[in-house]
């Protein structure tokens, strides 16, 4: 498609449904909302509709895609399981959690989609509208997050809009997502490895699991500078407005993004205030995340100061979207 082409929007509904199945099997870009994140979806075994996904975002084609399937049963005819991989799928499929895998040998997904990696990542949506197209289509579909790459994530279809009209065929507008942050990542290796933390927290996973989540290397890209998994790059999902992490104070000309009842020094000078949570909570913390860094990069301040949000559950995956949007920022 041409940059300048008309998007279409629906509203969610059988027709929109069957809309967007037509679309991803004509080779067409279509967004959707996931219970995470408004996701860009393309026919995973179409490389040339893959292609068109890279380009619509601006995305580099080394960082992998996520797979996007309807069940374990679809899952498993795409990926090789093993005992931890399939315990974590029973424990937290459908839902925000992705699996590094191997593929299995005759996996039709496009090596476009995973970057050539002898892996796949993998997961079953919970939002019952992604469900709903996934059956209709009835093949995986890769689905990064519907913005230009390296933007704040979409959480809404006016932030797909914003980013991506007129670069894409469809919008199907759910309404705004549930959980906020993208899906946790972990690769199911010999050592299960967290790759990128996300909805579902890492205690959870070690649960199941019985033991500690490996971390990944320091450089997880390698000497390729290609990503273990997607979501991995250092800057990412970021305003254009440089982001200043755990401020105590506020300097002149910056907005403040908040987190519960603590003070700010100088906080009458902001020239705009946002509470990821008033009450300190950090689910309600993580569904405002993009929303509010979105509404406070299209403020005008010099810069967006950051409240210190704790590490624990949910934390962990804000503070590293946090860290990501101000690499190269600060």
């Amino acid at each position: 498609m041409n940059v300048g082409q008309t998007t279409k929007i629906l509203p969610a509904g059988e027709a929109a449904v069957a809309a967007a199945a037509r679309c991803l099997a004509e080779g067409g870009l279509v967004a959707f909302p996931t219970e995470t994140v408004y996701g860009l979806g393309a026919d995973a075994t179409n490389a040339a509709a893959i292609a068109r996904l890279y380009e619509a975002k601006g995305r580099p084609s080394f960082n992998p895609l996520i797979a996007h399937v309807r069940d374990l049963r679809a899952a498993e005819r795409i990926a090789c399981f093993d005992q931890n991989a399939i315990a974590l799928a029973s424990a937290f499929w459908p839902g925000p959690l992705t699996l590094v895998l191997a593929k299995t040998n005759d996996c039709p997904v496009a090596d476009l989609a995973t970057a050539g990696l002898e892996t796949i990542a993998i997961r079953v949506p919970a939002h019952p509208l992604a469900r709903e197209i996934l059956r209709a289509f009835g093949g995986p579909v890769v689905a990064p997050s519907a913005n230009l790459s390296g933007h704040v994530s979409p959480t809404t279809a006016a932030h797909v809009q914003s980013d991506l009209a007129g670069r894409i065929d469809l919008i199907v507008d759910g309404g705004a997502v549930e959980v906020g942050v993208e899906s946790t990542i972990v690769g199911c290796f010999e050592v299960p490895m967290l790759l990128r933390p996300g909805g579902v927290p890492r205690g959870e996973i070690e649960r199941v699991l019985g033991r500690t989540l490996a971390q990944p290397p320091d450089d997880p890209n390698g000497d390729s500078g290609q990503p273990l998994a997607p979501g991995m790059l250092a800057s990412h999902y970021a305003p254009r407005t440089r982001v200043r992490l755990d401020a105590e104070r506020i300097e002149s000309g910056e907005a403040l993004l908040a987190f519960g009842s603590g003070a700010v020094q100088g906080i009458d000078a902001a020239t705009a205030v946002m509470n990821l949570s008033a009450r300190g909570d950090l689910a309600e913390a993580a569904a405002n995340l993009f929303g509010y860094l979105r509404a406070l990069d299209a403020g005008g301040a010099r810069a967006i100061a950051v409240m210190p949000v704790p590490h624990h559950g949910l934390g962990e995956a804000i503070n590293d979207r946090l860290r990501r949007a101000a690499v190269g920022r600060e």
